[in-house]
């Protein structure tokens, strides 16, 4: 498996969720375990030479990206969550999106103050959940040290919110 056999991983599916929209499906990547496990080992590859403490991923494809990193390397995962779905007490981001904000949550004492931490998601296309993403970990005393996506849809410029952090590409479109 290379970089490139991952690309026919992908399944391009037009118009959905809605007309105009040309989606990029990793389920085809994750159901097959090869490809699967060589993405996984990438970014695992890449935190270890990141001297990471802890992965975080933003619901709900961060949690499929990061959480088998975290296993492999035997540190622990934070979930980034929406509103009202984490338990304790949470510190929380608003974030503009084209058109309107939303809203992320963390707990409070998901990350410790110098903690070194790698976030994960499958996509990076505008930036506004992983820029979100990252002020919370900062405001937590966490250092990001770098971010790992499976694809970037570089016409939508996301890699601009991420300017001074370090991060790894699988597949761009």
């Amino acid at each position: 498996m290379n970089l490139e056999e991952l690309r026919s991983y992908v399944a391009i599916v037009n118009d959905w969720p809605k007309e105009g929209i040309v989606f990029k499906d990793i389920t085809p990547l994750m159901s097959h375990g090869e490809a699967y496990k060589f993405a996984t080992d990438q970014i695992v590859d890449y935190a270890k030479k990141l001297g990471v403490d802890v992965i975080v991923g933003p619901e709900a494809r961060g949690f499929i990206i990061g959480c088998p990193v975290a296993y492999s390397l035997g540190i622990g995962f934070a979930p980034v969550r929406k509103p009202n779905k984490l338990p304790r007490e949470t510190v929380d981001m608003e974030y503009d999106l084209e058109y309107g904000t939303n809203k992320l949550s963390m707990h409070k004492d998901a990350i410790k103050p110098g903690q070194r931490v790698l976030i994960t998601d499958d996509l990076l296309a505008t930036g506004g959940t992983i820029e979100a993403t990252i002020k919370l970990v900062e405001e937590l005393g966490g250092v990001v040290a770098g971010c790992a996506f499976l694809i970037e849809l570089t016409e939508l410029e996301g890699h601009k919110k991420l300017a001074g952090y370090d991060r790894l590409i699988l597949m761009d479109f």
